[in-house]
């Protein structure tokens, strides 16, 4: 598994070309982008060979397309977590 693969298994969240991406798939085919940039859907399909050329610069990764070079960076995204011990209990009656 190429370096940039390795990264991608662990991301929840992408920014591609300068935009926020939370829809990517990222498998032994390649890496699969999606997302809205404004109200136009923007898609970028890398192969395997691609993601495996992948160039690293500082933390971002440079991918090349037919259409040319587009920058990435992994990031991991911020989640609440799913205990409610801090929530007061709804089954109880409201003290007044």
């Amino acid at each position: 598994m190429s370096p940039l693969a390795t990264a991608l298994q662990s991301c929840d969240m992408l920014l591609i070309d300068g935009l926020h991406a939370f829809d990517f798939t990222a498998d032994a085919s390649g890496l699969t982008v999606e997302c809205m940039d404004g109200r136009q859907l923007r898609r970028w399909v890398f192969s395997a060979e691609q993601v495996a050329a992948a160039v690293a610069i500082a933390d971002e990764w440079q991918l090349d397309d037919a259409d040319g070079a587009h920058r990435l960076v992994c990031m991991s995204a911020f989640r609440a977590p799913d205990d409610n011990d801090n929530e007061a209990d709804l089954d109880e009656p409201a003290g007044r």
